[in-house]
């Protein structure tokens, strides 16, 4: 049974209301870390490492690579990740590049939940999923963004599509 037009339109309506939505807040968290110093210059960044590390909150085998890599080179991750997290909002609000940015963004959110949402040893299975619910919501939301076409509707993109249509029609 093929979906009807209204259906459609109503499912591009609703996946680019939501491509709009992560990208706001994904712009939300990236300006103060782009506009700000506390986080990239100030140890904003080193700080919330170092609590995954003590809190015990990073998978075990993230702690060697959260302790020899990504600490030692801090301020220029910190840097990656405001200016990261800074264009996958701009990207998914716009419209523009939105299965670039929802790779890095999945990308991004699997790095985070490995590094900060470990329920410990001895946990249920389900508290696995529970411990990650914070990170995993925007992965799966990053990885039907890869998989679809988010900027079929309320895009720069599919503004441009139309245009250039419109410019070969009048030919």
């Amino acid at each position: 049974m093929r979906p009807t037009s209204s259906a459609t339109a109503r499912n591009v309506a609703a996946f680019a209301a939501l491509r709009i939505a992560i990208g706001i807040l994904f712009l939300i968290f990236g300006q103060y870390k782009v506009f700000g110093t506390a986080f990239t210059l100030g140890g904003g960044f080193q700080g919330w490492i170092n609590r995954f590390i003590t809190d015990g909150a990073a998978y075990p085998f993230m702690v060697p690579v959260l302790q020899r890599f990504v600490l030692p080179h801090g301020t220029a991750i910190a840097f990656l990740v405001a200016y990261g997290e800074f264009a996958i909002g701009l990207a998914l609000c716009l419209g523009i590049l939105t299965r670039v940015a929802s790779i890095c963004g999945l990308i991004y959110m699997l790095t985070l939940l490995l590094s900060s949402n470990y329920p410990g040893v001895h946990v249920a299975a389900w508290q696995y999923f529970g411990a990650s619910l914070d990170h995993l919501v925007f992965a799966l939301c990053f990885a039907a963004f890869v998989a679809g076409d988010p900027d079929q509707a309320l895009s720069v993109s599919a503004y441009l599509r139309r245009r250039g249509g419109a410019d070969r029609q009048s030919e």
